[in-house]
């Protein structure tokens, strides 16, 4: 009887686990359609506030900027668009502040150890901006084996992501390039497809040179094809056979546009990761859920099983006792 009590308590305890893995797949289910439709709403924003970059820079044919004198390091557009050696490198990594999401920070942790052993073998030194803690942890297990350094942990600003919160950490990377601390900004976050798809990814942030941010040149490519039904190349090619005229003048509006293209970047990352991370939950509680039930299947059988033992046992030791007398 000690192992029908054990089977039917374990049965009992796997159903309250079901309970809470199935609880939690409704709340990721209920979230991450609103996730998925404030990624879709943003990025047509931020594909204009691309174009608009991408125009008004190419738009300057010598690229020599005055210089300038501004309390925000945020605003000194003129730092923010130079190009040097690259020394020290900052990675900027978007994850999360909650488990239970399958591999999702698994991923980002492996494509942020490629890129520190990446710098390593240049001697580049490494420093971590974390946004999310759920990586601080694994980052952690990492120290013996590579060189980095965890630099600020944000957790804070996925509570309520909004374009405040973005700024606060373009502030804090702009002061840090200005400063001449780290050479080069990447952003790795996870870019959101579908439900089922999502992708990690690193976007150049700074320096502030559309050409070479490949990554990112890729992600708005996609958007910028799929939004205006023609080729990203050729729009760009016949704007260099147009007129522009800019008003007040092309550095005036670098000045407004950088902070904003650099501010915007973070945020649409952010809610890139945020909604890849809620699918990947709600995927992963799926599975969950449905492995509860087979384990649940399973140990009723072997329940049922054993109680059927007893029960024939008990028979047998009834019939054997009226027998003998």
């Amino acid at each position: 009887m000690a192992g029908l009590k054990e089977t039917k308590d374990r049965i009992q305890s796997v159903k309250n686990t079901q309970k809470i893995t199935r609880a939690m797949k409704m709340v990721a289910a209920a979230k991450v359609k609103k996730a998925e439709n404030s990624v879709k709403l943003s990025r047509p924003f931020a594909l204009e506030l691309f174009k608009t970059f991408v125009e008004i820079y190419d738009s300057i044919e010598d690229k020599k900027f005055e210089n300038i004198k501004t309390k925000e390091p945020l605003d000194n557009y003129k730092a923010l668009l130079e190009e040097r050696q690259v020394k020290t490198i900052g990675l900027v990594i978007i994850s999360s502040n909650k488990g239970l999401a399958g591999a999702y920070n698994a991923n980002l942790i492996r494509l942020a150890a490629s890129k520190i052993k990446e710098a390593n073998s240049k001697n580049i030194k490494v420093e971590l901006f974390l946004v999310g803690s759920k990586v601080e942890a694994g980052l952690r297990a990492l120290e013996k084996e590579y060189d980095f350094n965890i630099k600020e942990v944000y957790t804070g600003i996925l509570d309520d992501v909004n374009t405040s919160s973005a700024r606060i950490v373009a502030s804090d990377l702009a002061k840090e390039y200005i400063n001449l601390k780290i050479d080069k900004i990447e952003l790795i976050t996870t870019r959101y497809i579908n439900m089922l798809t999502y992708s990690p990814e690193s976007w150049t942030l700074l320096p502030v040179i559309h050409q070479g941010n490949k990554n990112v040149q890729a992600f708005f490519k996609k958007q910028f094809d799929k939004e205006h039904k023609i080729e990203y190349k050729t729009f760009f090619e016949d704007k260099k056979n147009t007129i522009q005229l800019f008003e007040p003048n092309q550095t005036t509006l670098l000045k407004q546009i950088v902070p904003m293209y650099i501010t915007n970047l973070i945020y649409q990352a952010i809610l890139e990761a945020q909604a890849s991370e809620l699918a990947s939950r709600m995927t992963a509680m799926s599975a969950a859920t449905k492995n509860a039930e087979d384990m649940i299947n399973n140990l009723t059988i072997q329940y049922n099983k054993a109680r059927q033992q007893s029960i024939t046992q008990e028979i047998t030791e009834v019939i054997s006792g009226t027998l003998n007398k």
